[in-house]
């Protein structure tokens, strides 16, 4: 029996590349803001970080999820303050970018799609953490991103 690529009637639709060369697409033609405080709107959605014109740090906003509940207004003003308070970074090295959905679902799918398709270095190093675990508040081991911008 012929396998599903071995049969030239067979076909799979490949969502994951939908999703990521629209959101991509999409994103990289949304303006690039200063990040500071109340930039972002009280809605669920996705948002890139740029440190000194880099991509660094792709995160979302949920608020309809019953474990986040932020919106992009929350959740960037959370990097500000963070950012505020460390050396070797200022507000001024950092820029976003963001987009809103109007499903939940989507916030997801397009976070996921961005961060594997842009593999950015924030995203394994630490910076976005809000939960015990390593290299996270509460425990002895200092996380890449914690190396490079310790606290004043």
């Amino acid at each position: 029996m012929p396998t599903a690529v071995d049969d030239p009637h067979h076909f799979d639709f490949d969502l994951d590349r939908g999703i990521r060369v629209q959101v991509v697409e999409k994103l990289e033609t949304s303006p690039l803001l200063p990040l500071k405080k109340q930039v972002g709107p009280q809605a669920s959605g996705i948002y890139a970080l740029y440190f000194k014109d880099h991509l660094a740090y792709i995160g979302k906003a949920s608020k309809g999820t019953t474990k986040s509940k932020r919106t992009l207004r929350a959740r960037l003003n959370e990097h500000v303050t963070k950012i505020s308070g460390r050396k070797n970074i200022t507000l001024a090295d950092m820029k976003c970018r963001y987009l809103t959905f109007a499903s939940e679902w989507w916030v997801f799918a397009a976070e996921f799609a961005l961060i594997t398709h842009y593999r950015p270095e924030w995203n394994e190093s630490g910076f976005g953490s809000k939960q015990p675990g390593v290299g996270r508040p509460g425990t002895d081991q200092v996380s890449r991103w914690n190396e490079l911008f310790p606290k004043r």
